[in-house]
C-alpha cells in the first residue's frame, strides 16, 4: 500500500475512538470516511476534523447489514479504501441470569454483527482494491472474563475469534486483519467506569502501568497495525491496556443493583 493514499472507512467515527483514528490518519495524509448512526454527530466531527476533502461521512447502523454495504460502496466510489476500522460498539451490564434477551440481542448485532457486516463488505472491495487492512476494536473483556457483563464479554471474544479466521481466509486477498483490546479508556462509552472512584480505582491497579487509557493510544495501535511496518502481521489481537492482560478483570460489582 506504500503506493496508495490511505482511504479508511471508520464504523463508529464520530467520537471517541473512532474520531482519533481519524485524526491519526489525517495526520499521516491519508482521508477517512466516518461512519455512524448520527449525522448531526458525523457533521460536528467533520467539522472539528477541518480537512476540506479528506473527510467523508456516511450516516448508517453498523449493525443493518444493507446501511454498511451501501456506505462502503459510496466511499470506495470516492476514493478507493485501503483499510476498514470496525470500531462501533455499545456496551452493557447486568447479572447473567437476569439479562433480558433483547438487551443481550442488542449487543451482539451491534457489537458482532457490526464487525461482520464491515469485514465482509470492507473486504470485499479490499480484494477488488488490491487488498488493504481490516482492524476490529474489541476489548480487555474478550480477554478476561468481567462479572455482570457477560453479552459484552461475549461479542468481543467472538470479534476476537472472526478475526483470526478472516485472517487465514483472507490473507490470500492481499488482506490483513488484526484486533485491538483496549483496556479502560476514557471515552464516552465508559464513563460509567472511569468517573466512579472504586472501579476506576480497581482498573488501576490491575494494571502494571498505572494510568487509564486515551483514544489516541488506541489509534496509534490501530496506525501501526495498517500500516506497511506491520505488513507481516496478520490474526493477531493486540491488548492496549496498561498491561491489564496480565492480571484479573476488573471488579465491577458497584455497577449492579
Amino acid at each position: 500500500m506504500a503506493d496508495r493514499q490511505q482511504h479508511v472507512f471508520i464504523t463508529g467515527g464520530g467520537s471517541g475512538i473512532g474520531l482519533a483514528c481519524a485524526r491519526y490518519f489525517l495526520d499521516q495524509g491519508g482521508a477517512v470516511t466516518l461512519f455512524g448512526r448520527s449525522p448531526d454527530r458525523l457533521a460536528t466531527a467533520q467539522s472539528a476534523l477541518n480537512r476540506a476533502g479528506q473527510v467523508h461521512v456516511a450516516a448508517g447502523d453498523a449493525s443493518k447489514e444493507a446501511d454498511v454495504a451501501r456506505a462502503v460502496a459510496a466511499a470506495n466510489d470516492t476514493q478507493p479504501l485501503t483499510g476498514v476500522i470496525a470500531n462501533a460498539g455499545v456496551g452493557g451490564a447486568s447479572p447473567l441470569l437476569e439479562t433480558q434477551a433483547k438487551e443481550w440481542q442488542h449487543i451482539m448485532d451491534v457489537n458482532l454483527n457490526g464487525t461482520f457486516h464491515s469485514f465482509k463488505h470492507g473486504g470485499q472491495v479490499l480484494a477488488a482494491n488490491g487488498g488493504g487492512t481490516l482492524c476490529a476494536v474489541s476489548s480487555i473483556a474478550g480477554l478476561k472474563s468481567h462479572r455482570f457483563m457477560a453479552a459484552y464479554c461475549a461479542s468481543k471474544a467472538a470479534i476476537d475469534m472472526l478475526v483470526r479466521t478472516a485472517a487465514d481466509e483472507l490473507g490470500s486477498a492481499g488482506i490483513r486483519v488484526n484486533s485491538v483490546c483496549p483496556g479502560l479508556v476514557e471515552t464516552e462509552i465508559s464513563a460509567g467506569l472511569h468517573e466512579n472512584d472504586g472501579m476506576r480505582a480497581d482498573y488501576l491497579k490491575c494494571m502494571p502501568l498505572q494510568m487509564i487509557g486515551q483514544p489516541s493510544d488506541i489509534a496509534a495501535a490501530i496506525g501501526f497495525l495498517a500500516s506497511d511496518a506491520a505488513r507481516w502481521i496478520t490474526g493477531v489481537s493486540l491488548p492496549v491496556d496498561g498491561g491489564h492482560h496480565l492480571r484479573r478483570g476488573p471488579d465491577l460489582t458497584a455497577m449492579t443493583p
